[in-house]
């Protein structure tokens, strides 16, 4: 009678706040976490782990959230970061600063410090919802740890819904630490739903609209971004550019969705294309200033612009001829209907597609005939043509490259060939150096089956160096291509006017330690290093490194007097 009597009173099991988090986040689809741990937060990644959420471990918020924001970009779902309270939701403020920019899904989670002593100096106290206000689509707090399910589903929803972006769930350590009991947390759980997209009103009137400008033009032009390669919109637009025949200009992070290759491909042609054309469609891209803001003298300032965009304040923003608010890869489709019913097509000898291809042909023989040479020691050109032939050569899946840097991102952009969507990480529409071994592991974690290669500066590789660590702890296959030219730009530029003062012996603001050797970083902790000064040294280098697909860095030594202090060589198209 004793035991049936301590059975009916003994406590049911429980569970607390960050055991509640875990199971939200698994709950709601969540497979990948990125952050650095700590107090009050390290027991959350635990009970993740344990649930078969991926955590990978950094050793700086500012490259987890990095990348958090291009994991989000890839796969389309939010990017989760975790940091503790203070200081560490500081640094994790460039991940979700970078996801608002870039206009990518991603959701921050910081523990705080304890509710009942806030506002008297608490252990790394700091008003967190206030902090990230600007760069947040939507900050939640959970003051109870049975709000956590709910606050966990509405910034997952939140994060993906209309323009993407970055959203805050702040996490009291009361709260994490509050226990309930287990059958009252699942069916808590239980009742939170998964993002659906919501119904879009009728395009009917906007499509015929623009599928009219479109026929009736002269010299169209199809532009499309990042945005459209979010959206997965590859198949519709290059049925699109297959029904019109109309010549295409991907923005940076656009390249790949159709082959760089492609006839049609206005790149080459690019001041000719957008400074000539009468109609153009942009879509998933914004007339920021990687497209000149839309205005004269880089375009005609007669140009009709049709606007594909989620964000209906974008739109206003710009003025264009027509607007269409709504999804790329959706309006695309629509487009293709309307025009199937009625097709057109400019054709091979229409003589604007003539004129675009023609100088499109000029500039890339010209550029060719650049890469043919090999110099030594290495200017940009010669090393990125061996990077652009061994990536060309890797049988399967193309290699996801990343850039970041000055020359080195230019340069690249000009002769790195994208032939698959999604496979280019830049800077990006902030400009941002120290992305790139964020952008790395993301790319590695969110496309296993494919190699990652980064092509970076030595002043943005410096950035998140420490992250090849992060690499060999996971074994992740990425081989990291420094470009080693001495500092910013490229060492000392100064003239001798500018060498004068009390510091005149110290090193310029721009220069580092001539031929660094960053290979020995990886080294230090088991990885691959490679020092590479020749074309027959870097091409081995590639071919072992690739084939092998563990964690390598080959370090390249560039001619420090080899680039351009705007980061713009003279290589204009």
């Amino acid at each position: 009678m004793a035991d049936d009597s301590a059975a009916a009173t003994a406590t049911p099991p429980s569970i607390d706040g960050n055991a509640l988090v875990a199971k939200s986040l698994s709950h709601l689809g969540v497979t990948h976490m990125f952050g650095v741990v700590g107090i009050p937060v390290t027991s959350l990644a635990t009970r993740a782990m344990s649930l078969g959420i991926r955590f990978i471990a950094f050793h700086n918020e500012q490259s987890a959230g990095y990348a958090a924001s291009a994991y989000g970009y890839l796969t389309g779902r939010p990017g989760i970061l975790l940091t503790v309270s203070g200081p560490g939701c500081v640094h994790g403020l460039a991940g979700l600063s970078n996801a608002w920019a870039n206009t990518w899904p991603v959701v921050m989670i910081s523990g705080s410090c304890d509710q009942r002593d806030a506002g008297r100096g608490d252990f790394q106290e700091l008003d967190q919802i206030e902090a990230v206000r600007a760069f947040s689509k939507l900050s939640e707090k959970a003051r109870d740890a049975r709000e956590i399910p709910d606050c966990v589903a509405r910034v997952l929803d939140r994060a993906v819904s209309g323009r993407p972006g970055g959203c805050y769930l702040d996490l009291p350590s009361d709260v994490l630490r509050q226990r309930i009991v287990e059958s009252e947390a699942d069916d808590l759980v239980d009742k939170v739903g998964r993002h659906v997209p919501s119904a879009r009103a009728s395009l009917k009137s906007e499509i015929e609209s623009a599928v009219t400008l479109l026929r009736r033009a002269e010299r169209p032009l199809i532009v499309f971004g990042k945005g459209a390669a979010y959206s997965r919109a590859e198949d519709e637009l290059k049925k699109l550019v297959e029904l019109t025949g109309i010549p295409f200009l991907p923005t940076p992070m656009g390249k790949g969705l159709l082959p760089d290759t492609h006839e049609l491909s206005a790149t080459a042609a690019r001041s000719l294309a957008i400074g000539k054309c009468d109609v153009a469609l942009v879509v998933g891209a914004r007339l920021n200033w990687l497209l000149h803001f839309g205005e004269a003298p880089k375009w005609s300032k007669d140009v009709n612009f049709v606007l594909v965009d989620v964000s209906e304040e974008e739109i206003e923003l710009r003025k264009p001829r027509l607007g269409i608010v709504g999804d790329a890869k959706t309006v695309v489709g629509l487009l293709n209907r309307e025009i199937k019913d009625d097709p057109f097509c400019l054709g091979k000898t229409n003589p604007w597609v003539e004129a675009i291809s023609k100088k499109a042909r000029e500039n890339g023989e010209k550029m060719e005939m650049q890469l043919a040479k090999d110099v030594v020691p290495f200017n940009f050109l010669t090393p990125m043509r061996i990077i652009r032939d061994a990536i060309a050569a890797v049988e399967g899946p193309s290699p996801v490259v990343v850039s970041e840097g000055a020359n080195t991102m230019d340069v690249g952009r000009s002769v790195l060939v994208q032939r698959e969507p999604r496979t280019r990480l830049d800077a990006g529409t902030w400009g941002t150096m120290g992305v790139g071994l964020g952008y790395c592991i993301a790319a590695a974690v969110a496309c296993p089956d494919r190699l990652v290669v980064a092509v970076e500066g030595d002043s943005g590789f410096g950035f998140s160096a420490m992250e090849v660590e992060t690499l060999v702890r996971y074994n992740l296959a990425v081989v990291v291509i420094v470009f080693n030219n001495g500092g910013v730009y490229g060492g000392d530029r100064r003239s001798p006017e500018e060498i004068s003062g009390p510091h005149r012996e110290d090193p310029a603001p721009t220069s580092f330690v001539p031929n660094a050797g960053y290979h020995k970083l990886i080294e230090a902790f088991g990885g691959k290093g490679y020092i590479v000064e020749t074309p027959d040294e870097l091409k081995s280098a590639l071919s072992e490194s690739f084939a092998a697909r563990k964690p390598a860095v080959v370090n390249v030594i560039i001619d420090p007097f080899a680039g351009a202090e705007s980061g713009r060589l003279q290589h204009k198209n």
